[in-house]
C-alpha cells in the first residue's frame, strides 16, 4: 500500500530569510524537481508581500505551508509580558499569512525560544509549562478565529528543555484542550529524542498534522540511519494523508548557520540535496520493503 502524501521542502534549504525576492529564485526550481509544496519559512513578515506569492504560487502548480522562527525575542514562556506580547503578534502576523495564503495551518516550536536548554527546578519548569499553555491557548483562539490550527513540534534537547517528544507535545495538546492545537514532528530531533519513531508517530495519532524529515545527521532522506520503515509503518498506523516536507539548512547564510550548528553542507549542491532527497522519499512512499540505501549526492541535476 502507498503513502496517500503530498511532498515539499523547506525554502530554509536554500535562503535565509524568505523574502519576496525569493520567489523567482525558488518557486520554478521547486515545482521542475517534482515537489508538491514548498515550506515557507517566516522568519521576517515584512519581508514577504503575500500579494505576490499567492499568484507565484499558483504559476508554478505549488501549495504552500508555513512555519514560524522562534528566537528569543519571542518567547512566549519569558518573564517579561512585553517579549510575551511580542511573540503573540509575530504569530498573529504569521497566521494572518496562512490565512491570506489559503495555509491551513501555522508550524513550529512556538512555546518557548528555540535553544532555551536548562536545568530548572520542578517548580520553575511547572511555571514555564503553564504560561506555555496559557498564551498557546491565546494562539489556538486567533488561529480558530481564521479557521486555522498551530502545529507544535518537539525539538531535540540541545535546542528546547520544554517539549522533546511526541509524549511531551501531546501532553501540550491536552493541557491546551482546544480543537486547533495540533502537532507536527520532525525525524531530525526525533532521532535524538525518541525510542522507537513508529510507536511516537502513533502517540501523536491524528493530532499529527505535519511531518518534517531529513536524516539523523540533517542530510538528504536516504543517506544515513533513519530508520523509514518505522516511519512509514507508523504513518500507515495512524492514516496519515498529509505532507512530509524535507527540511534542511544551508552554509550559505552565517547567521542562519550558526543558529543551527550547522557548520559543513551535507551535500555537493542543496539542489542535488533536494531532489536526491525527493527521489528517495517516493520511492519510500511507494514501496514498503524499500531500506535506506546508498545515494550519490554529487550526481548531477
Amino acid at each position: 500500500m502507498s503513502l496517500n502524501i503530498k511532498y515539499g521542502v523547506s525554502t530554509w534549504l536554500w535562503t535565509s530569510p524568505f523574502t519576496t525576492q525569493s520567489i523567482l529564485e525558488l518557486f520554478p526550481k521547486i515545482s521542475a524537481m517534482g515537489f508538491d509544496v514548498v515550506e515557507i519559512a517566516v522568519e521576517d513578515p515584512s519581508l514577504i508581500d503575500i500579494k505576490k506569492v499567492k499568484p507565484a504560487l499558483d504559476d508554478y502548480g505549488l501549495k504552500a505551508t508555513i512555519c514560524g522562527a522562534f528566537g528569543p525575542s519571542r518567547d512566549l514562556t519569558n518573564e517579561s509580558k512585553e517579549v510575551q506580547q511580542n511573540g503573540l503578534d509575530y504569530i498573529e502576523s504569521c497566521l494572518d499569512i496562512c490565512q491570506e495564503m489559503g495555509v491551513g495551518f501555522l508550524g513550529g516550536p512556538m512555546y518557548s525560544a528555540v535553544g532555551k536548554a536548562r536545568m530548572l527546578p520542578p517548580d520553575t519548569r511547572k511555571a514555564e509549562w503553564e504560561l506555555a499553555v496559557k498564551n498557546l491557548q491565546r494562539v489556538c483562539e486567533m488561529a480558530a478565529s481564521r479557521d486555522l490550527k498551530i502545529a507544535l513540534e518537539p525539538l531535540n534537547r540541545f535546542e528546547s528543555d520544554l517539549i522533546n517528544t511526541a509524549d511531551d507535545v501531546v501532553r501540550m495538546v491536552n493541557d491546551i484542550n482546544h480543537p486547533a492545537a495540533c502537532i507536527m514532528l520532525d525525524s531530525f530531533h526525533m532521532s535524538i529524542e525518541e525510542r522507537n519513531a513508529e510507536s511516537a508517530i502513533v502517540t501523536a495519532g491524528d493530532k499529527l498534522i505535519h511531518l518534517q524529515v531529513s536524516e539523523n545527521y540533517r542530510g538528504a532522506p536516504g543517506t544515513g540511519q533513519t530508520p523509514w520503515n518505522d516511519y512509514r509503518k507508523g504513518l500507515e498506523k495512524i492514516g496519515y494523508e498529509g505532507i512530509v516536507t524535507i527540511e534542511s539548512f544551508t552554509t550559505n547564510n552565517v547567521a542562519l548557520a550558526g543558529a543551527v550548528c550547522f557548520w559543513t553542507p551535507k551535500a555537493e549542491s542543496q539542489d542535488i540535496f533536494a531532489t536526491e532527497g525527493l527521489r528517495f522519499l517516493k520511492k519510500w512512499a511507494t514501496d514498503e520493503k524499500t531500506h535506506t540505501p546508498t545515494v550519490n549526492l554529487k550526481s548531477t541535476i
